[in-house]
Formats: C-alpha cells, sequence, structure tokens
C-alpha cells in the first residue's frame, strides 16, 4: 500500500471519528482482482476522482426485492450433493450471513430447466381437476423451498409462473407453442387457483404469478403458449382475475413476462388502457433477452409512467447460449460471453448484442433497471450443473452457482457475489433516491432502507482505481473503488 493510501484510510477514519451523527459506513467489494463480497478496511490509492453527491429526500419507486429461481433442475441438483453441502448452497443464497434473497421466481407445471415435460393435470378433458397433483414438485422442488424458508431471517416472495397449459387445454395439443383454447379458460383459471392451493398446503405462499412466461413465444424451442396483449388482457379480465379475487384476492398478477423493447410499450398501452382492462393487473414483468447492453430505458420508463403504482419487475435474467465455465473467475470479468442474439440477430440488432463480461452483464443491468423505475430483479436458475443443466431442451446457461454433481463440489461463480452485493444490501420496502455523480464511467444507484440505512452500489468497469468523495447531506466521506470492481457502501447512523 502507498502512501496516499493510507491517506486515504486516515482521512476517511478522521472523518468517521468526528462525525456527530454517529454515521457508520461499511465498504464491501467484488473485483477482478480477487475481492469477493470483502469488507474493506483499506483502500487503493486512485488518481481519478468521482464527485458523488446523495439525495434521500428525493424518493422514487419501493423496491420488491432480488434474488434467483427455484426450478427443478436447481432442485434436482441440490440433491445429488451430501447434506452439508446442500445446506451450504441453501444458506450462501437465503442466510442472513449469505445473500438473503428476497424475492425468488418458480414454475407451474414443466419448463425447459426440467427433467422433462410434465403437467399438474395431465388426465385429458378433467376440466374439474379432479386429478390435479403437484406430486411431481415433492421430491425436488417442494423440498428446496421449504428449506430455503427455514433459513431465511425476513422470508422471501414467490413469484410462480406457467410456462404452458396442459397439452389438452390447447390448440396444437403439444407442449410448445400453439394457443389456450377459448373453451378452457375457465378450467385454467382453476387450475392456478388449485396451484396456490396446493403450495399453501405445503406450507409455502405463493406472493404473485405471472399469466404466461414469455406469450410472444421461443420459436417453439421448449415449453410455450401464446397470448396476444389482448388475448391476456381478456384472459386475465374475465377468468384469472375473477378467481383469484374469490379464493386469493393477496396475489399478485403480473403481465407480459417477456422482453423489454417496443413491445412492452404496446403492452402497457393494451393492459393500462382503461379501469376494466387494468383493474386485476398488479403490474408487469419483463426480461432482458432482447440485449445484452442496452437495458431499454425509454419503454421501462414509459410503462411505469403508464400506471407508476403497479409492480414493473425483472422476471427473469441469465448468460445464456453459454456452458459454465468452472472455477475460471477470470472468466466472468472478460468480455468473452455471447448470447444467443450474438447469432441470430439481424445485422441493424447486432449492436444490442455484443460480447461481454458476465459480471458486467448483471451489475449494469440491475443498476439501468433499478435507475429507470423498475422495483425487482430476479436472476434465472439459482443452481446449474457443468454443462449447464440438466435441462431437456439443451439450452445451456449459466448461474451464479455451478455444482459438479459427480464430484459433490460447489463453485461459486462471481455472479453470485454480484447479485449479493443488491440483494444483501438493499431490502424489501427500500426506497430508491436521488444523487448526482461527476463521472458517468462510473454506474451507480441507491436507496434507503426501512431501518434509514442507505445502501449506495458502483460498478467501476474502468482499468484504473477510482477515488469517490461522498457527500450526505452534511457529511463528506473518501473512499476508493479498485477497478473493475462492484462496490457496496451502507451508511448508517447509530
Amino acid at each position: 500500500m502507498k502512501a496516499v493510501g493510507y491517506i486515504i484510510m486516515l482521512v476517511l477514519l478522521a472523518l468517521w471519528g468526528c462525525n456527530t451523527s454517529n454515521l457508520k459506513v461499511d465498504v464491501y467489494e467484488t473485483s477482478a482482482m480477487g475481492n469477493k463480497l470483502k469488507k474493506l478496511g483499506k483502500f487503493q490509492d486512485a488518481e481519478n476522482t468521482v464527485s458523488l453527491v446523495l439525495f434521500p429526500e428525493q424518493q422514487y419507486q419501493t423496491i420488491t426485492g432480488f434474488g434467483g429461481a427455484f426450478t427443478e433442475a436447481s432442485a434436482y441438483l441440490l440433491n445429488q450433493l451430501n447434506v452439508a453441502k446442500r445446506q451450504e448452497v441453501i444458506d450462501a443464497y437465503f442466510g442472513n450471513e449469505g445473500a438473503a434473497y428476497s424475492l425468488t421466481r418458480t414454475h407451474i407445471n414443466s419448463c425447459d430447466f426440467s427433467l422433462g415435460n410434465y403437467s399438474y393435470a395431465p388426465i385429458e378433458g378433467d376440466t374439474a381437476l379432479t386429478s390435479f397433483s403437484v406430486k411431481e414438485d415433492m421430491d425436488d422442488l417442494i423440498p428446496m423451498i421449504k428449506d430455503a424458508l427455514a433459513v431465511s431471517k425476513d422470508g422471501f416472495k414467490i413469484l410462480a409462473s406457467p410456462w404452458t397449459a396442459p397439452t389438452w387445454m390447447k390448440d396444437n395439443k403439444d407442449w410448445k407453442g400453439g394457443k389456450l383454447l377459448p373453451e378452457y379458460y375457465d378450467t385454467w383459471a382453476l387450475f392456478i387457483s388449485k396451484y396456490i392451493t396446493a403450495y399453501k398446503n405445503q406450507g409455502i405462499d405463493i406472493w404473485g404469478l405471472t399469466v404466461e412466461n414469455e406469450p410472444l413465444g421461443n420459436d417453439c424451442n421448449w415449453e410455450s403458449m401464446h397470448f396476444s396483449a389482448e388475448e391476456m388482457v381478456n384472459f386475465v379480465q374475465h377468468y384469472l382475475g375473477p378467481q383469484l379475487e374469490q379464493d386469493y384476492p393477496q396475489v399478485k398478477i403480473l403481465g407480459y413476462d417477456q422482453n423489454r423493447g417496443e413491445e412492452l410499450k404496446y403492452w402497457a398501452d393494451v393492459m393500462y388502457a382503461d379501469e376494466a382492462s387494468s383493474k386485476y393487473f398488479d403490474g408487469m414483468a419483463v426480461h432482458w433477452y432482447a440485449s445484452t447492453y442496452d437495458v431499454f430505458a425509454e419503454s421501462l420508463n414509459y410503462t411505469h409512467n403508464a400506471a407508476s403504482k403497479k409492480h414493473l419487475i425483472q422476471s427473469e435474467a441469465c448468460a445464456d447460449a453459454e456452458v459454465p465455465h468452472w472455477q475460471d473467475d477470470a472468466w466472468y470479468w472478460t468480455k468473452a460471453a455471447t448470447d444467443w442474439g450474438w447469432d441470430w440477430a439481424p445485422e441493424n440488432q447486432k449492436y444490442l448484442h455484443p460480447k461481454y463480461a458476465p459480471v458486467y452483464r448483471y451489475a449494469r443491468d440491475i443498476i439501468g433497471c433499478l435507475n429507470n423505475n423498475v422495483d425487482g430483479w430476479i436472476d434465472w436458475n439459482m443452481v446449474l450443473n457443468r454443462q449447464g443443466g440438466p435441462n431437456w431442451a439443451k439450452n445451456w446457461c449459466l448461474a451464479p452457482v455451478i455444482v459438479d454433481e459427480n464430484a459433490g463440489e460447489v463453485y461459486y461463480t462471481p455472479l453470485y457475489y454480484t447479485m449479493a452485493h443488491f440483494s444483501k444490501f438493499i431490502r424489501p420496502g427500500a426506497k430508491r433516491i436521488g444523487f448526482q455523480s461527476s463521472e458517468d464511467n462510473l454506474l451507480i444507484t441507491a436507496a434507503q432502507n426501512q431501518d434509514g440505512s442507505i445502501a449506495l452500489v458502483m460498478l467501476n468497469m474502468q482499468e484504473e482505481a477510482q477515488l469517490v468523495k461522498l457527500s450526505l447531506k452534511n457529511e463528506m466521506i473518501k473512499v476508493a473503488i479498485d477497478a473493475e470492481a462492484i462496490q457496496t457502501i451502507v451508511l448508517k447512523n447509530e
């Protein structure tokens, strides 16, 4: 450590020591140089200086939470580990000393990250759903959720999404593509209510639903069922909404559940057209697959402004089209990953799908979403294996935690620590707050928690460290963020 580094630290300590408001400042960093959510007591010296002012009186959306998805693939893999290792992963995601996930997702019926296709009501013509059973989830998925609930101090919300109705309810009689036949709209609404009941009977409360995962389709590569915006509004307005109003009025209903972009604005116009169309919708869910680069700020803000009191939640994201790199932290910081759009995007959209560093993709997207009125951000699978599965459709992906089920080993990738920088410190009920920065290249978001603490998250993608002069009301604090690093600063009066 050079002399200037010690000077910075001495200034910091002096400021803290004479702070009449008893402001406690904790700094946590994950970096390409090897820090993993490390609590810092000393800082590297930095020549570049950023002036940053926080405005806690400027308050925006209320935060719902951060987390990942319970999938059959993840739950199955955890059951291949010994009891101690399995518990270690559960604690890492949901324990108070871990990432403390607060918002999660799961699938209704099977999805691509299942071991195969299944439905809770497989008997054709069973419109009364007398055969309905979640027994397919009893071996892996439900035990994982229960164990997570057992270690979560504050609990967490679960958003459940169907990929498809049973094939016998669809016009093409197939798991992939097709539409829900209108004569089964009431049966499908009842099916969803029965799902909530079945999980409640297992001690698991469902906080919210999306009406359909990716209603615009996925080129029929795995389970899907198509809705237009008008069809979804009709289904929710006349069938699902009234069914849940009767059975589970507290359960949230989110529409859309596909990519950000121009189509999001159209769906907002249809869903929020008037009181009748919007009555049962509690908000909108979005995915990030339209771009690895652009958060589509205009579309997000347009949607928020159309219904500012409703939720806008990023319900799915993952670094797709990649097989995980095992025990190779450096790769997650390098501009090497691609997505499906790298191959299939037309030339005029190639700029939306550049190669990227997975850590940056996650952190910059979460920051960009929060700064554009998104109130929750959910990663996809919590756990995958070294192939990026199991996945019956063979569309391999990354996950923050990778398991070698044969060797019984677990690898916490830098993506795990990236997620924790948000989930651990920005808690449900927090309000995003305003700030002003002198440097656009240092990406920043900030929120004030209900206990009064402020969590400031910064992403430095530059190859040089940056000195940050942070002002909060009458206080001034100096810290330094390393090159290629994520940093969370927690400020709290004691």
